[in-house]
C-alpha cells in the first residue's frame, strides 16, 4: 500500500489502498499554480506564481527573471526561484504583498471565470489550505498567516462593491 504524508481529500487516504487523487478541486482557479494565463508589463504568464517569481528578479537579476519566464511549470518557476533568492531584489519582502495583489487583480479582469468563481465563495473565508506555506496559507498546523487567502477576501469585497 502506498502511504503519502499528504492527501488532499482525506478519504482517499481512509478509503482507497494505493490511489493517488489528481482531480482539482472545485476552486482551484484560485490556486497561483493553476494554469490561468496573466499578462502583467506586456509580458504573457502563464501563471501567477510564474509572474511573480519572475517579478521578484525583474530589477536585481533579469537573467533569472528570464529563466523563470521560460520555465516549463508554475512549479519548475518556483523551484528557480527558491534556488536564487539571494539574488531578489533587496525590498522583495517589503512589497511582495502588493505584488501579489496587483497579480490576483489582473487575474481576475482578464479571466472571467476566475471571478465568477471568486464570487462564488460568497462569505465564507478563503483559505490556501497549503500545509507547507505559513505564510501565504495556513500551515501545517492551521496557524498561518494565510496571506493569499485574506488577498483574494480583500478582492472579493471589492468587487461586490463596484457591482
Amino acid at each position: 500500500m502506498i502511504v503519502l504524508e499528504q492527501y488532499r481529500d482525506k478519504w482517499l487516504s481512509e478509503k482507497m489502498d494505493e490511489v493517488i487523487g489528481f482531480y482539482p478541486r472545485e476552486f482551484y482557479c484560485l490556486d497561483n499554480f493553476s494554469s490561468f494565463k496573466v499578462e502583467h508589463d506586456g509580458y504573457l504568464y502563464s501563471s501567477v506564481e510564474e509572474a511573480y517569481q519572475a517579478l521578484g528578479f525583474i530589477e536585481s537579476a533579469p537573467e533569472i527573471a528570464d529563466k523563470i519566464k521560460n520555465s516549463h511549470s508554475a512549479h519548475e518557476a518556483q523551484k528557480i526561484a527558491y534556488e536564487n533568492k539571494d539574488k531578489r531584489q533587496e525590498n522583495w519582502d517589503e512589497i511582495k504583498l502588493l505584488v501579489m495583489e496587483d497579480l490576483l487583480r489582473e487575474k481576475i479582469s482578464q479571466n472571467p471565470y476566475v471571478k465568477k468563481k471568486l464570487l462564488e465563495t460568497k462569505n465564507y473565508m478563503i483559505v490556501e489550505d497549503s500545509p507547507k506555506d505559513s505564510f501565504w496559507g495556513w500551515g501545517i498546523n492551521r496557524n498561518g498567516q494565510n496571506q493569499l487567502g485574506k488577498l483574494w477576501m480583500k478582492l472579493r469585497d471589492e468587487l461586490r462593491l463596484s457591482r
